[in-house]
């Protein structure tokens, strides 16, 4: 069995420093942080005496720049040709990368394949990565990162430190479940975007629906608590289930406009008018918000801001040769209310 090839791991579980210390000195990178001649000497002689070699990829970054960023996606959903969000995201990037002469290539990471990340960069392919969706585990990410690749997360990603663009989901939910409670209503339903064990952007919108109850001492019954799954058709199963109660919620959260649609069909199917019998608030503000029957009031999240600010970002870090990536950064988020919830717009 052939010998393992020493990582930047292993140099900084030998000279007893992170691995970001490690990529800043075998990478001569101005970090922004002191670093002692000590340590940075402890590093070289644990990379010598393990026969480390930095990534051939991470050290020629600033000098043979392959013109292009890499964009990959970890979710296994299928969504990716025909989610709006994320088009309108990509929009964002596309743009900033078309002003500044700059190609992309678009990778679906999938379970049973080599990770892209690596293959992209490891063979000279990309000069930097924005990074999306939900995995198991992102130490490849890490990895990179820590051998000095700017990286940057589009949306937080639970137990990994990097650079990051997204909006405070918890807020904004709490901005949208107060919107309801501020209405009248204390029987609300929560349908999320996503199960929230998987995604970290529906973990914290259940979280901010729950917040948002808790602030105003009304408690959460659990039976109104329902997972989506990103899509009009597990909107329309969740909101179904919602209707068939012995006492149905008066109002619904929605962490999702797509899964809202659902919603929205169902409650026709049922013959249960909008807003009159049950409100309802969605989540992102897609195109399609202002034009359904009724006009869905709805929390507006900046995605084409979300793609150009990432990539902005990315693209000073690639430019500027001692700049880090900057982030983490939080877009804003504004409620829009229209008809769905009944109130005054």
């Amino acid at each position: 069995m052939p010998t393992r090839s020493p990582t930047s791991h292993d140099v900084a579980r030998l000279a007893g420093v992170s691995r970001t210390t490690v990529s800043y000195v075998l990478n001569d990178s101005d970090s922004g942080i002191a670093i002692s001649d000590a340590t940075r000497q402890r590093v070289l002689d644990a990379a010598r005496d393990l026969g480390y070699q930095p990534n051939a990829a991470a050290r020629s970054l600033r000098r043979q720049k392959a013109g292009v960023i890499g964009l990959v996606t970890y979710d296994t959903s299928g969504r990716l040709g025909s989610n709006y969000f994320i088009w309108r995201v990509m929009s964002g990037v596309m743009a900033e990368l078309a002003e500044a002469g700059v190609k992309l290539i678009v990778e679906a990471a999938e379970p049973s394949r080599p990770d892209p990340c690596v293959s992209l960069v490891r063979q000279g392919h990309v000069d930097g990565l924005i990074v999306t969706g939900e995995r198991t585990s992102h130490s490849a990410v890490r990895d990179l990162h820590a051998d000095g690749i700017p990286i940057i997360l589009w949306g937080r990603l639970s137990g990994i430190d990097l650079p990051f663009v997204d909006i405070d989901n918890v807020a904004a939910a709490q901005q949208a479940v107060d919107h309801l409670l501020d209405l009248g209503h204390t029987r609300i339903a929560c349908i999320t975007n996503a199960p929230p064990r998987s995604d970290t952007a529906a973990t914290d919108r259940l979280q901010g629906y729950r917040a948002a109850m808790g602030a105003r001492g009304v408690a959460v019954d659990e039976q109104l608590v329902r997972d989506g799954g990103f899509d009009e058709s597990s909107g329309l199963a969740a909101m179904r289930s919602l209707l068939a109660l012995d006492e149905r919620p008066t109002a619904v959260f929605v962490a999702s406009d797509e899964v809202a649609l659902g919603a929205l069909k169902a409650a026709k199917m049922a013959g249960v008018t909008v807003p009159d019998d049950i409100a309802i608030v969605g989540f992102d503000d897609l195109p399609f918000a202002p034009f359904v029957e009724p006009a869905l009031t709805t929390v507006r999240v900046p995605a084409r801001d979300i793609g150009t600010v990432a990539t902005r970002s990315l693209l000073d870090a690639l430019e500027h040769e001692k700049t880090r990536v900057a982030g983490p950064i939080i877009l804003p988020t504004e409620l829009v209310v229209r008809e769905s919830s009944g109130a005054p717009h």
